[in-house]
């Protein structure tokens, strides 16, 4: 009967040590832009080659955290979502949509590309540098929301002088999020990014 009173014992001891053990963390639920739209390329004549260089950015969006503003409370605070985080850091998700959406209607080259290109004794084709200066879901109040995203597109051309600036714009889209949550602004963003490139496109299409 002791024994029998022990093992009983022993077993509520256990049960209220498992209920007092803290829950494992919720894993953070992992974003990316999806798949590039199937739209037609552009009709008519495919533009001259380009060299896309690694975009730079601030050092909050090196890291895979979601950013989002407050506006409506304090514009100037990012705030990470604490479950939800970018598959990879933005400068690298943006640089990839840029080159899927760059690339239907002409070459995009990388860095080392162009360099493989100048030992061989090839022409080298511009260079498109972008600085990544604003990528988050900013808040103008609790239910709505924006995907914004900022960039700085610089336009280089090489001369046996070195670089020459050819030309330089700030793109700047805001679109809708279609909810206040790290989903509505994962498609805002996408939106927006997806915005962005064809700004860029139609810039790089003009005579410079």
């Amino acid at each position: 009967m002791k024994a029998r009173l022990f093992v009983l014992a022993l077993v509520g001891l256990l049960a209220g040590c498992s209920s007092l053990a803290p829950d494992k963390p919720a894993r953070a639920t992992m974003y990316d832009f999806g798949v590039v739209p199937t739209t037609p390329a552009p009709a008519g004549a495919r533009q001259p080659a380009i060299v896309l260089a690694d975009l730079e950015a601030a050092g909050s969006l090196e890291t895979s955290a979601l950013l989002y503003r407050l506006s409506y409370a304090d514009g100037h605070q990012l705030l990470p979502y604490a479950q939800a985080r970018w598959a990879a850091p933005p400068t690298r998700l943006v640089r990839q949509r840029l080159r899927e959406q760059l690339g239907r209607d002409r070459a995009v080259l990388d860095a080392s590309e162009s360099a493989a290109l100048a030992r061989q004794g090839g022409v080298i084709p511009p260079m498109l540098r972008v600085d990544l200066e604003e990528f988050s879901h900013v808040f103008d109040s609790p239910t709505q929301s924006w995907g914004v995203v900022r960039m700085r597109v610089t336009l280089m051309e090489n001369t046996p002088a070195g670089e020459r600036l050819v030309g330089q714009r700030m793109i700047v889209q805001r679109q809708p999020a279609p909810s206040a949550d790290a989903p509505g602004g994962v498609r805002a963003l996408t939106a927006a990014t997806d915005a962005a490139a064809q700004d860029i496109a139609a810039w790089l299409a003009q005579p410079h």
